[in-house]
């Protein structure tokens, strides 16, 4: 009979891995989770799992029991895979992170090519405002494991190092003061290493850096996707990501959005209620 040690789980992307408990704690206590909270969730999970669970499925599991205990934090602990949900809906990471700059005072630009030194460049997201001018490279990976290494880091650079010579005329003709490479997930340890080394790259991840990191700066800004909202069904949630709605905000703003689609006054409100938790 297999241990939760040796049994293996099939990943997004269709790859295989063993099941390891320790990367499932340390997503839930990334949430703030409770010790209590996270261990019932551990040994549920460890006792239900059988092998080649998918990882979606280890997700259901532990949604449903923070949901059941703790809903704050198993709204926060959906953000991350609401995030990762965005990518197939047409509405790439890159104006997400577009809409990040503006709720913190930007204007911004996306799929800008411009003229480097030596080459043209495209970048994800140009955003801008009286002190500063910041080129994003923004990099998305729709599974949880999937790291951004060294060799993106080393490549990113050396586009801004080449961006760096010259002026652009955003908010005025002036100099890149900031060049970013922002991820839906993670760095590994050696491109962390290098940028603090180098200095001339900032990074941020899901969780890093450990103050400012992106989901920081999404719960700061208060632009949770309407993806992770449990009130609303799969078909809703697509209609309205077709209709372009993305953000729980416009919903909170424009309560009649949901009304178009056919969500009766009782939904809507525990539709307003979920995101003001939020």
């Amino acid at each position: 009979m297999t241990t939760e040690n040796s049994l293996f789980i099939i990943k997004s992307n269709g790859t295989r891995e063993l099941f390891d408990p320790a990367k499932l704690r340390e997503s839930l206590q990334h949430s703030g989770a409770s010790i209590e909270v996270i261990n019932e969730i551990i040994s549920h999970v460890t006792s239900e799992i059988k092998e080649n669970s998918t990882t979606g499925e280890i997700y259901n599991h532990a949604f449903e029991i923070l949901r059941e205990k703790a809903k704050p934090v198993s709204l926060k602990y959906s953000i991350r895979h609401a995030v990762m949900e965005l990518g197939p809906s047409g509405f790439p990471f890159e104006d997400y992170v577009a809409e990040i700059f503006r709720a913190r005072g930007f204007e911004t630009k996306t799929g800008q090519v411009v003229e480097g030194f030596c080459i043209p460049h495209e970048i994800d997201v140009v955003a801008w405002n009286k002190e500063k001018l910041i080129m994003v490279e923004a990099k998305f990976h729709n599974e949880t494991g999937t790291k951004s290494d060294v060799k993106v880091a080393l490549y990113i650079k050396a586009r801004f190092d080449d961006l760096r010579k010259v002026k652009f005329d955003f908010g005025g003709l002036r100099d890149i003061d900031e060049a970013w490479l922002v991820t839906n997930t993670k760095f590994t340890s050696t491109a962390i290493e290098y940028a603090l080394c180098e200095g001339g790259l900032k990074l941020v991840g899901w969780n890093y850096p450990p103050v400012s990191n992106l989901q920081q700066m999404i719960t700061e800004s208060k632009l949770h996707p309407l993806t992770c909202l449990t009130s609303l069904n799969g078909r809703e949630k697509k209609e309205l990501l077709l209709q372009g709605v993305v953000l729980c905000k416009s919903i909170l703003e424009r309560p009649e959005l949901l009304t178009n689609i056919g969500v009766n006054t009782e939904k809507i409100k525990a539709v307003i209620e979920e995101i003001a938790i939020l």
